[in-house]
């Protein structure tokens, strides 16, 4: 079970199927899409789809990024892949970026992946040419350990992913 996370200015719920309109203006954004794994969504069934298949994958916490517990401004997950390892992955609106919500989101849940989860390492694999997420992870501690070259076939062509990590203190 995914639980409500909260700190000041931020709450995490659970994510649910019917975030796909609010977030269909992250996911539908060609430019918030640049670095995902797929081309922006067309449609917000396509977004809806998506959700319905992040909270099908085993191990999945996933949470709807809000201010208050409302509307999803943003979306985070955390994929537990095998004993103590997972990864984590987020996106915001366009709207809802620079505000510092990608940040407390991040924060929560690697307390949560921490603690809770009882996890020992947590990554992120991250377009190399994805600044802003890059700068995210690094703000959080999460350190850069590696390139995997040609790692991803995307809507971009094949590209390389950094690979950055946070280890349990």
């Amino acid at each position: 079970m995914t639980p409500r996370l909260e700190a000041p200015g931020v709450v995490l719920r659970p994510l649910e199927t019917a975030d796909a309109e609010a977030l269909f203006a992250a996911h539908g954004d060609a430019q918030t899409h640049t670095y995902w794994s797929s081309p922006a969504h067309k449609s917000v069934e396509e977004t809806r789809q998506y959700i319905t298949d992040t909270l099908a994958v085993a191990g999945a916490h996933a949470w709807a990024i809000t201010e208050s517990g409302g509307e999803a401004l943003g979306r985070i997950a955390l994929f537990v892949q095998r004993e103590g390892v997972g990864e984590i992955g987020v996106i915001m609106r366009p709207e809802a970026a620079g505000r510092g919500l990608a940040s407390k989101a991040l924060a929560l849940v690697v307390a949560h992946g921490f603690g809770p989860l009882g996890l020992h390492r947590i990554a992120a694999d991250i377009d190399p040419d994805n600044a802003n997420s890059i700068s995210l992870f690094l703000r959080a501690g999460f350190q850069r350990e590696g390139l995997l070259r040609g790692a991803w076939k995307t809507h971009l062509g094949i590209r390389d992913s950094i690979i950055m990590a946070k280890l349990r203190e």
